[in-house]
């Protein structure tokens, strides 16, 4: 627990250990006549602050005796480790048919909620859900192809396969997946980049250059069907080895401020087509303000009525999504109006000609039909193989935090291996099927769970609504304005934009998370997405290192008639055991932080045990000079009384009648601490390293110069230190009560 709290137990080990530390120090307090003490044998402590010690030790004392760790290893008798035989291995890894039936279950999540499927109960909300999920997808398939750089066609494919496939292997029950636009600006960085637009330039009448858009595509998709397989085969092999955990290292700061900054490189991106404008394709580190630079300078040739038909279309999706939120609890269903504003737009392009009328730029051909798989192509592995990596890590790390929040709020369980496996099998078998990567958008999982979906169900249904699409529906689009799908885009940004009211809250509960954030912003707007990601990563685990080495340090002291410990400096009932230093690290000790950790308990104990120990060696050596002095005088003394030997035996006699006792901080005539025991607070420590052994030998070696005994409390005992034991000079360190 934070800052010095105990639980009962610990506290009642906490006042049997500092009992037996005033005891062992002051054994007169054991001669309480009557409530008063008989002797104090403490220097430098008030007599006041003794007899309260007296009566802490004699109404708090344990009654049970305080053990080493020497000891209570023999008391306790530890079990021997388990050594796992060949039988047992070959026991656990053999095939039954019970065996066989948890893995396929496990596999196949379906298997086990399908038989016992309420049709009654969710049929009707799950066909209600799919309906109003389908026509979402329609839209936001096509607008986020345009934004991965690929055909229209690939949006709606995206929008099949996938949905269809995590009925079976997915364990979220409102998760949507499908196209998200944070996952396609990440592809559509690597299609400008590795297969731009210029590679594909042809004469035309042997003086103006076209780009021969059917070849670029054509190339494009290959390209993103590898990514998207290569994507998929990451997050299988993750899941089945059990790694779901890697999602941890993207923390929810990083996370919230990449997926910001995203935004910004999704919004930048769809610019030209809501100005109407033809831009370069730039990639790598600043091409983001290359890109708004570039935008900036061909302003004066924006196309009118596209800049129209954007806004218009902005507007209007903007205030029936407004009122979609404010009437939901009247609506059955949101009002699709994206789905509306397609084919309104498709039907007015259709019958005034915007493109050949006013050069507003449409979709065009949208292929019918399903086509066959194809075999990725496998020489672009090499060169994609980190940025697959980070669409499988970021497209995993939204899905699986989706998923967690909407099954606390239903109460049933995530697998979060299984749904990387899930989601690297939607990503894998789409790839072959000209899909690109793609993940869980939470507007579609939020009408899913707002209409009345309960299960996946509702994605199959959705589902079938983008097949009946493709197959019979999707031609009629040819003439819908690109216009409208960057409408559609930057209107659902607006949710993503949303983040930045975390500044603040960060800014009032963690400044060190409001670090990660800005950085994470930032290095994604600068360094472009991929290697953003990686400098974002890296300065999250260097949070942690720095956090481990700067730690709070801290003096406890009892609250008084409680048993809690709190620091003395924030607490103004907390008092310190006299005679006692409680000495507590907020963080886990090793080679980075252990020297700050012995000079923080040094400091805070309030005397310079350092220059203590230099002037008790000092006066050692001195001492030790006198020794020989009076040695050299007295042997002089003898040779001169040879003639008088009755004197010499008298001397004699008198030096072997006084023996030597070791010199004292006292009897050297130097000041004693006003503490004799420190007791270091190891509840936060999970491991020690062998450089944190030498440095904690040390500390007691210091500590037993200056005449203060130094035990351990709250030590795990997993070995780290017993291994280390005998400790030199000293009794053992490791106490328990």
């Amino acid at each position: 627990m934070c800052k010095g709290t105990k639980s009962t137990d610990e506290a009642v080990g906490w006042l049997g250990l500092c009992s037996a530390a005033l005891l062992a120090h002051c054994p007169a307090l054991l001669q309480n006549t009557k409530g008063k003490v008989v002797g104090t044998e403490w220097t430098g402590i008030p007599e006041s602050q003794v007899g309260m010690a007296a009566e802490m030790a004699l109404s708090h004392r344990a009654p049970r005796e305080v053990l080493s760790e020497a000891e209570l290893e023999e008391v306790a008798k530890r079990k021997p480790p388990t050594k796992p035989s060949l039988r047992g291995c070959l026991r656990k890894t053999r095939c039954s048919g019970s065996a066989a039936k948890s893995l396929l279950f496990r596999f196949l999540p379906f298997l086990r909620w399908m038989p016992r499927y309420p049709i009654k109960d969710w049929l009707l909300g799950d066909i209600l859900s799919g309906f109003s999920v389908g026509i979402m997808h329609l839209p936001q398939g096509l607008a986020y192809a345009l934004l991965a750089g690929l055909p229209p066609v690939t949006g709606l494919y995206s929008s099949f396969y996938p949905v269809f496939l995590y009925f079976f292997f997915g364990t979220s029950r409102h998760n949507s997946v499908g196209p998200f636009a944070v996952i396609s600006v990440m592809i559509g960085s690597l299609t400008e980049s590795l297969v731009p637009s210029e590679n594909f330039l042809e004469s035309v009448n042997g003086s103006n250059a076209t780009v021969n858009e059917e070849l670029r595509d054509a190339a494009r998709v290959e390209l993103v069907a590898t990514i998207t397989v290569l994507t998929g085969i990451f997050q299988v092999a993750l899941g089945l080895l059990q790694f779901g955990f890697v999602v941890t290292y993207l923390s929810d700061p990083l996370v919230r401020g990449y997926t910001t900054a995203a935004s910004v490189h999704v919004l930048v991106s769809q610019l030209k087509n809501v100005f109407g404008v033809s831009q370069g394709e730039n990639s790598g580190p600043l091409s983001l303000f290359v890109t708004v630079i570039d935008l900036c300078k061909k302003l004066p040739d924006t196309n009118v009525g596209t800049l129209v038909t954007a806004i218009i279309a902005m507007v209007a999706i903007l205030i029936v999504k407004e009122l979609n939120h404010k009437f939901a609890a009247k609506l059955p269903m949101p009002i699709p109006i994206e789905l509306i504003t397609i084919i309104v737009s498709t039907g007015i392009s259709y019958g005034v000609n915007l493109n050949d009328k006013f050069g507003i730029s449409v979709v065009g051909n949208i292929p019918s039909g399903l086509k066959p798989p194809v075999v990725p192509n496998f020489s672009y592995f090499g060169q994609v193989a980190g940025n697959a990596f980070a669409i499988a890590v970021v497209g995993y790390a939204i899905c699986i935090s989706l998923g967690k929040i909407f099954a606390l709020k239903h109460g049933y369980k995530v697998d979060s291996n299984q749904e990387l496996i899930a989601l690297g099998l939607c990503n894998f078998l789409g790839g072959f099927f000209q899909c690109f990567a793609i993940s869980c958008s939470m507007s579609r999982s939020l009408v899913q769970e707002s209409t009345g979906g309960n299960s996946q169900v509702a994605g199959v249904i959705a589902s079938l609504v983008i097949l009946v699409t493709i197959l019979k529906i999707g031609e009629l689009f040819r003439d819908l304005p690109k216009a409208i799908l960057s409408a559609i885009i930057i209107v659902n940004l607006k949710g993503m934009f949303k983040q930045f009211s975390d500044l603040s809250s960060l800014w009032k509960s963690n400044k060190v998370d409001l670090l990660v954030w800005i950085v994470t912003f930032i290095a994604t707007l600068l360094l472009n997405l991929d290697i953003g990601l990686a400098a974002s990563v890296a300065f999250g685990l260097l949070t942690v290192i720095f956090r481990t080495q700067l730690p709070r340090y801290s003096i406890l002291g009892r609250i008084s008639d409680t048993d809690v410990y709190r620091d003395v400096v924030e607490y103004e009932m907390a008092q310190e055991v006299p005679g006692v230093k409680i000495f507590r690290s907020s963080s886990t000790i090793y080679f980075a932080n252990v020297e700050l950790y012995s000079e923080a308990l040094k400091k805070k104990s309030g005397i310079d045990v350092d220059r203590l120990i230099e002037k008790k060696k000092k006066a050692l050596k001195k001492l030790k000079k006198q020794q020989k002095k009076l040695e050299k005088e007295k042997a002089k003394r003898k040779k001169n009384a040879e003639d008088g030997p009755g004197l010499s035996v008298i001397e004699l006699n008198a030096g072997e009648s006084t023996a030597p006792s070791e010199p004292t901080l006292h009897s050297l005539g130097l000041p004693q601490p006003t503490f004799h025991t420190v007791i270091l607070d190891f509840s936060p420590v999970s491991f020690v390293d062998t450089v944190s052994i030498k440095i904690l030998k040390n500390i007691f070696r210091d500590f037993h110069e200056i005449e203060v005994d130094v035990f351990i409390a709250s030590c795990s005992g997993e070995g780290d230190l017993q291994s280390h034991e005998p400790w030199p000079d000293m009794a053992s360190p490791l106490a328990h009560s």
